[in-house]
């Protein structure tokens, strides 16, 4: 690719429904198209995009440059701010995530299971693409070439709905995206970005019902609760982390400490990153003050029971609402259960159903806290953090979902399919019963 066709950075005028169902409609007319391209076409368009992410780099943090002064002016957190903020490694981590889809295999006409009737039928389920996809997300502007990768690669057209704060970044993105993908041979609106940035184009979106075959929600907990309550499209709902880490009474104290930290720090903003640590009343002791004193260290503000405030200095008191809080920020909330069933119990009223993690050298305990815990990701000895769809092997993910219909956990290629049966005959016709 030379150049795309320049960016207009001024935000957009408040649109029309008929805007949105415009660009939908050329949506479906793409997905048709799509959902018949070869692997070959479809990896040669996912290299040409990544070779076009990395060439076009100083225009797309240009571009997000806009966006993050003006989120600075707004007052906008700063926790709000780093995952809207793209650097040269963001834009290269795009890249290589949409090389890595290169190397999966294209579920597209794979077959999930056949049989031959007893009538000598053949019957194949077989994977098909979903059609028109829209993606309706907060900030993250790495979500465009994550979405749009996983959605080409299975086959999909791809309705793209970012927010407002991140819309400089976002044009950019699609732009240089869509462009190097045309001269690889992605017919035309297979990746767009839906106009409008106010509210009312997001449900011009949610009703376009018939053209649009299913919206993911990616976002907090007030977006995901409004597009799920407002859409006429089926939704598939992605969760938000309320992750806890619980320390058992056979932990090694050790890899308890690592696994913590890691949860908790690596990167706050992110849904699976921990909000909540459980310890066993039977190390309190000795555990509480050596976790606590590494979060302390680390910068983490720790809102504790009573139980960890005797045993820690330096805590602030935990209120009821902490330990239903997905905090996305350097805080955490620290408890002492006095059991497993404890930690079970407390994880129960108060899990999302994202990322549920034990540290235990107990395999006994940890066998039960995997069959009793209901997420999408149950963690044993392990950092919170793998619940990742490249972590998983799945190449960028699409979201993580919290729901048990169609998809849970990390959504990839699969993920962005559905079947359809095929049965071959020789000429058998169903007798009357």
């Amino acid at each position: 690719m030379e150049n795309p066709p320049p960016v207009d950075r001024s935000a957009p005028e408040a649109v029309t429904a008929e805007d949105v169902l415009a660009a939908a409609r050329r949506a479906r007319a793409a997905s048709h198209r799509v959902a018949l391209l070869s692997t070959a076409t479809k990896n040669a368009v996912l290299q040409a995009m990544a070779a076009a992410l990395r060439t076009h780099t100083p225009e797309i943090l240009q571009a997000n440059a806009a966006d993050i002064r003006a989120a600075e002016n707004a007052g906008t957190p700063d926790n709000l701010i780093d995952r809207l903020r793209l650097t040269k490694a963001r834009v290269e981590a795009m890249a290589v995530g949409l090389e890595e889809l290169v190397a999966l295999p294209d579920p597209v006409g794979g077959t999930v299971r056949g049989s031959v009737l007893p009538n000598g039928l053949s019957l194949q389920q077989v994977r098909v693409p979903l059609g028109v996809v829209a993606i309706i997300y907060e900030a993250r502007p790495n979500v465009t070439a994550d979405a749009a990768g996983i959605a080409l690669k299975s086959g999909n057209a791809v309705l793209l709905r970012g927010s407002g704060s991140a819309y400089h970044s976002n044009a950019a993105l699609v732009t240089v995206l869509s462009a190097a993908g045309a001269a690889a041979g992605l017919p035309d609106d297979a990746v767009q970005l839906v106009p409008g940035v106010d509210r009312a184009s997001v449900r011009h979106l949610m009703t376009a019902r018939g053209l649009v075959d299913v919206i993911i929600p990616r976002g907090g907990a007030g977006l995901i609760r409004a597009v799920v309550e407002g859409s006429t499209v089926p939704v598939i709902e992605t969760g938000v982390g309320n992750v806890h880490v619980y320390v058992d009474a056979a932990a090694d104290l050790d890899m308890a400490e690592t696994i913590l930290l890691n949860s908790k720090t690596r990167r706050t903003s992110v849904c699976n990153a921990a909000e909540t640590l459980l310890v066993h009343a039977d190390v309190a002791a000795v555990a509480v003050p050596r976790l606590i004193g590494a979060l302390q260290r680390a910068g983490v503000t720790v809102h504790a029971d009573d139980a960890v405030a005797a045993l820690a200095d330096g805590t602030v008191p935990a209120t009821a609402d902490d330990w239903d809080t997905e905090f996305l920020s350097m805080d955490i909330a620290a408890a002492v259960v006095d059991s497993l069933d404890g930690a079970l119990s407390h994880i129960a009223a108060h899990s999302t159903g994202h990322t549920e993690a034990i540290v235990t050298g107990d395999l006994v305990a940890a066998q039960r806290f995997t069959r009793e815990v209901d997420a999408a990701a149950v963690m044993v000895n392990a950092s919170t953090a793998f619940t990742d769809g490249g972590q998983f092997g799945f190449g960028a993910e699409i979201g993580i979902s919290t729901q048990k219909l169609h998809a849970r956990g990390p959504m990839g290629l699969a993920e962005l399919t559905s079947t359809k049966y095929v049965v071959t005959g020789s000429g058998q016709i169903r007798e009357s019963s």
